[in-house]
């Protein structure tokens, strides 16, 4: 599950003996939030040149940076390059992203504290060298780690997560956006049903 306060305090009170696993994709979600925050508080301050190089660049540092094109990863890097602290909380993310590839608890337990430590260090040492608290979120976001470690490393102890679940979820509300949303509850159902044997589809 994600790290909502209400799920938690529900499972310690109803189910006290089960392991809470916070899913990898929650996390990562939590990670590029704080990145979206640096890259939102660079654009309102920048000046007009500053604005021009990060225009059209919203999403780029949010995707998995091996997974995009030549274009792409050469339009980042010359964002990232113009701006040290989206460069900063961005290297910080891909950095993150190896966690998920640690192969024991006790390794994924080294590298994330190494991480979060690095990350309030970091953001220490940039305000005081710049007198500005545009690395916080990093810092927020660091913090949150270390309150929920335990159910962050419960991964390697299960290896689970609710990756397919949220998919089906985007996929249903993907379906009743296109739809503008359904009157007959009936056949919403019967469309969600149809969801994964469809196919094939009419264009033009």
């Amino acid at each position: 599950m994600d790290m909502s306060l209400s799920y938690r305090q529900a499972f310690k009170e109803f189910l006290p003996m089960v392991d809470i696993v916070f899913d990898r994709f929650h996390v990562m979600q939590l990670v590029n939030r704080a990145v979206d925050q640096v890259r939102k508080s660079q654009s309102a301050a920048l000046d007009k040149e500053g604005k021009r190089t990060l225009k059209g660049g919203r999403f780029l540092p949010l995707w998995n940076y091996q997974n995009l094109d030549p274009q792409s990863k050469e339009r980042l890097d010359k964002i990232l390059e113009a701006n040290k602290p989206l460069f900063i909380v961005h290297s910080m993310k891909e950095q993150l992203r190896l966690l998920w590839y640690m192969k024991s608890e006790k390794e994924a337990a080294k590298y994330l504290g190494k991480w979060i430590t690095d990350a309030i260090e970091i953001c220490h040492d940039y305000c005081r060298e710049t007198g500005r608290r545009t690395l916080y979120p990093l810092r927020q976001l660091a913090l949150t780690f270390a309150k929920n470690l335990k159910g962050i490393l419960n991964y390697f102890k299960h290896f689970i997560t609710n990756g397919k679940a949220e998919g089906l979820n985007n996929k249903i509300k993907t379906l009743k956006r296109q739809a503008y949303g359904y009157r007959d509850i009936e056949y919403f159902k019967l469309r969600l049903y149809h969801l994964h044997a469809q196919k094939h589809r009419l264009v033009g």
